[in-house]
């Protein structure tokens, strides 16, 4: 690195502190006097030790109020937070980030493309109803096929059919083979809901409206438009492992995040998920509250959204990302809770068999070092870069701001003009699913966390013609496509690396830090699920109180 390179670095990086400190927050490992969080990202937890004592009611935080409960559309942080504890799946996540059966008592694949069901026998919905092979027909079927409205078409891109083909049997028939669709199963995507509940509630169905119907250790009670969900205990819930020791379980939706800290400080509020480290989280330690960090399928990225202007180069990518210093992100921005990333999909994909070998062997070949000579050597390459570049950032959130201000900092530095647009939080999520959403941006900044041990999981967005593959970005989909069709973890392992390549040459999707799961529990209270599992696995079930 050169002289000059050295300088612009510590320059960004005190820039970066200056920044941490006027948002009052704790700062990062950067500069002398700033502090960096209590975290050991080399030993994260996936569970806390289980509350013991029964509960009245616990009131858990919310970053942004959820726009629906059902689960076909609950494709982000707020509304899986809340699901997980309602509805289930045939399959579901565990904490330690495997998967279990739930709702099927068995699973056989009699070929490489086809998958029974076979349902348990003592599973009902809230309403005392049986869990039956026409609701798992039903839920599973209302998403397949190209008009279907769901949040999860890629899982489903390869259904041929969804039959009941016993009185607890369901038979899942694929065009080709999948290895992504049995996984999915354990996600949101496979969630069972009450077909004649959701039939009778029609468009209304998982809003305060149309209300919801599942088979979850939770149930809901009451949904206040604009202050809070409300759920109760099952008392009939088929798992007797999972029934829970709370009467009652409020969300509440504070998007502020130093209102969010100083409610969990006060006890105002029993606990909180936080997907980014809010700039005060340090101030936890020393009240009654403690905070968990987690195993984590979370990444920080900036993402292309546009196949048309400056930021549509590949080399103008490369070239901002390699001016870009992501220690000083981890360190800073992040307060020491994050690992510079080379790659999207990090390590907390890989698991410790033969595959997940071949993946760590992949990413310790590359560096995530800056280089602003190199940087300045692509951007020549790019040609007309002078249209400035517009980067959707979320509202109330210090870190979209900080990382904002660092990056706009390294782009300036080799002669890229980047702007930033404020998007509130209730509306960030819009941006995946709504075309009209990304008018005007030319990328975003995106934490987000894929739902199965796979790296190919998150590659699969480039899946050409896929739903979330923004920019038509197709060198990686031979790969991609090949690797779907490979049920061996090893072959696919290594399909999967080379589109892992291929992208991270290309960078449609930049990679910046991967994250842990941040918790934060009530002293009073103990048990919440620690890892990524929470968006899939019931969590709360397994909280109580604290003797």
């Amino acid at each position: 690195m050169s002289t000059r390179s050295i300088t612009l670095a510590g320059a960004v990086a005190a820039a970066a502190l200056t920044l941490t400190a006027c948002a009052g927050g704790g700062g990062g490992a950067g500069g002398e006097g700033a502090a960096t969080l209590d975290v050991d990202l080399g030993n994260l937890a996936t569970t806390t030790d289980p509350g013991t004592q029964p509960v009245d009611e616990v009131t858990w935080n919310l970053p942004y109020e959820p726009l629906s409960l059902d689960p076909m559309l609950t494709f982000n942080y707020a509304e899986n937070t809340v699901d997980a504890n309602l509805c289930e799946g045939l399959t579901r996540i565990t904490p330690d980030l495997t998967v279990e059966n739930a709702l099927a008592e068995s699973v056989e694949a009699p070929d490489d493309r086809t998958y029974v069901y076979t349902l348990r026998s003592d599973a009902t919905f809230w309403d005392g109803n049986p869990v039956t092979a026409d609701d798992v027909v039903f839920s599973l079927g209302r998403q397949v096929g190209p008009d279907s409205p769901t949040y999860w078409a890629d899982y489903f891109l390869n259904v041929q059919s969804v039959e009941k083909t016993g009185d607890r049997q369901v038979t899942v028939r694929l065009t080709q083979p999948d290895a992504l669709f049995e996984q999915a199963m354990s996600s949101a995507a496979g969630a069972i809901v009450s077909k004649a509940a959701a039939e009778a509630a029609g468009e209304q169905f998982g809003t305060p409206q149309g209300g919801l119907m599942c088979s979850g250790p939770f149930q809901l009670e009451s949904w206040e438009p604009g202050k809070a969900i409300n759920l109760v205990k099952n008392e009939n819930y088929w798992d007797d492992e999972l029934i829970p020791k709370v009467e009652r379980l409020s969300f509440s939706f504070i998007a502020d995040e130093s209102t969010a800290i100083n409610a969990l400080r006060s006890g105002d509020v029993d606990g909180q998920y936080f997907y980014l480290p809010p700039a005060g989280l340090g101030q936890i330690e020393g009240s009654d509250a403690t905070t968990t960090y987690g195993e984590s399928y979370i990444f920080w990225t900036l993402r292309a959204l546009q196949e048309t202007g400056t930021f549509s180069k590949p080399e103008v990518r490369q070239a901002l990302l390699a001016a870009i210093d992501r220690k000083a992100i981890a360190d800073v921005v992040f307060q020491g809770a994050a690992i510079p990333s080379p790659v999207l999909a990090g390590p907390g994909y890989y698991g410790d068999d033969e595959a997940g070998a071949l993946y760590q062997e992949a990413y310790d070949g590359y560096d995530v070092k800056p280089d602003i000579e190199r940087a300045k050597e692509l951007l020549a390459e790019a040609g007309d870069v002078s249209e400035p570049i517009v980067i959707g950032v979320q509202g109330s959130s210090a870190v979209h701001e900080q990382t904002a201000n660092l990056i706009q900092a390294a782009g300036e530095s080799i002669g890229l003009t980047i702007e930033t647009k404020v998007i509130p939080v209730e509306q960030f999520g819009n941006i995946y699913f709504d075309p009209a959403a990304r008018e005007g941006l030319d990328g975003f900044f995106t934490t987000y966390y894929g739902n199965m041990s796979d790296p190919l999981d998150v590659y699969s967005v480039f899946t050409p013609g896929g739903t979330n593959n923004f920019t038509n970005y197709e060198e990686a989909g031979e790969e991609i496509l090949q690797a779907r069709q490979t049920l061996d973890p090893v072959e696919r392992a290594k399909l999967t690396i080379a589109a892992q390549e291929e992208v991270t040459r290309d960078l449609p999707w930049i990679p910046l830090n991967d994250l842990p799961v941040i918790l934060v529990q009530n002293g009073a209270i103990s048990g919440a699920t620690a890892s990524s599992a929470y968006l899939g696995y019931p969590w709360a079930a397994t909280i109580g109180g604290v003797e």
